[in-house]
């Protein structure tokens, strides 16, 4: 169903250009159709913050039910940007008063930049304590993504995230483990999820917090949960918006940073995503690149381009089906009202 291009935010074109369907406000206000206004609280860094709107705005605007919907995206003020980041949010982003005021149907919060072990020292923590206290009084649901689930999961039930051993980076088998709740209705039994994190919250952790766990990898652990109520909060904690190149663009800016010294070791690849070709290319890429930092010299171009078309998403149509439930569950209890 259509997204309203409700303001001239640079993703509805670019959704349209994929072949999502976006109408102007004057012709949706002239269709006799239920409006859902759904926020984004979008609290990632500048050069992630129009990516982000686009994965998100693609899994709303893909769902098939039979609303129109308002896509609302704002920020925190405490949050850092520069110049482009700023005047990106100035223009097209509402404030969290305005969204106070004017009211939402559902909120999806996005992650964050975490700088430093603790969550509690973070510019948002205060604030987003603030939007979820709202949210849970005023909002039929919230859908919280990888970091904002690690931090919903401190502040309001005291489960502190552990850090990982090692990154958890790649695309892994998930199994639902709950098939009668109404998220995962005709979604498949097994199915893929990307994830990209450094810390975990439990299985232990979120069962001791009286949470029902409904989608769960036997190596990574839980991916998709849900509050005691079953619907008010939504906890994702991998990444099932990722565009298909999207662990691609973090693996290649893990590498740079190594060909500039910002970390020492060159990073391993994501697991499960590089088909077996690829990763020969990649390896002789990375002979190549340790070669000329060894001598001081240029790195070779990094071959983005031709990996690209290798790689496969196997997440998508799950995904979707996931936040279709969830849109039409908000709909229903919307609807209702």
């Amino acid at each position: 169903m259509p997204l309203i291009a409700n303001t001239d935010l640079p993703s509805f074109k670019r959704f349209q250009n994929e072949g999502g369907i976006v109408i102007p406000r004057e012709l949706a206000a002239g269709r006799d159709l239920r409006e859902l206004h759904i926020g984004l609280l979008n609290m990632m860094p500048d050069k992630a913050l129009e990516a982000t709107e686009r994965q998100f705005f693609r899994l709303i605007g893909e769902s098939n039910q039979i609303a129109q919907f308002y896509l609302h995206p704002f920020t925190l003020e405490e949050l850092q940007r520069g110049k482009e980041g700023r005047e990106h949010v100035e223009r097209y982003y509402k404030s969290f008063r305005e969204i106070k005021s004017t009211g939402l149907d559902a909120l999806i919060i996005t992650g964050a930049n975490v700088i430093g072990p603790d969550l509690d020292n973070q510019v948002f923590w205060q604030p987003l304590i603030e939007v979820i206290d709202w949210a849970c009084a005023n909002v039929t649901s919230i859908l919280c993504s990888c970091l904002a689930t690690h931090a919903v999961l401190q502040f309001r039930y005291n489960q502190k995230r552990v850090r990982l051993p090692a990154k958890c980076w790649g695309v892994y088998p998930h199994k639902v483990k709950d098939k009668s709740h109404p998220l995962v209705t005709r979604v498949n039994t097994r199915f893929d999820v990307p994830h990209s994190r450094f810390n975990v919250v439990t299985r232990e952790q979120f069962l001791g917090s009286g949470l029902k766990i409904l989608v769960e990898s036997e190596e990574v652990g839980v991916h998709l949960a849900v509050s005691k109520d079953g619907f008010r909060l939504v906890f994702f904690q991998g990444h099932p918006e990722y565009d298909v190149n999207s662990l691609l663009k973090e693996y290649k800016r893990e590498v740079g940073r190594y060909i500039f010294g910002e970390i020492k070791d060159y990073p391993p690849f994501p697991q499960n995503y590089f088909p077996l070709q690829t990763r020969a290319v990649l390896d002789e890429y990375q002979d190549r690149a340790s070669a000329a930092k060894k001598n001081n010299s240029a790195p070779p171009p990094f071959p983005e381009d031709l990996i690209s078309s290798s790689l496969d998403n196997t997440w998508r149509d799950s995904a979707n089906s996931v936040i279709n439930n969830w849109i039409g569950k908000v709909y229903q209890l919307t609807h209702s009202l």
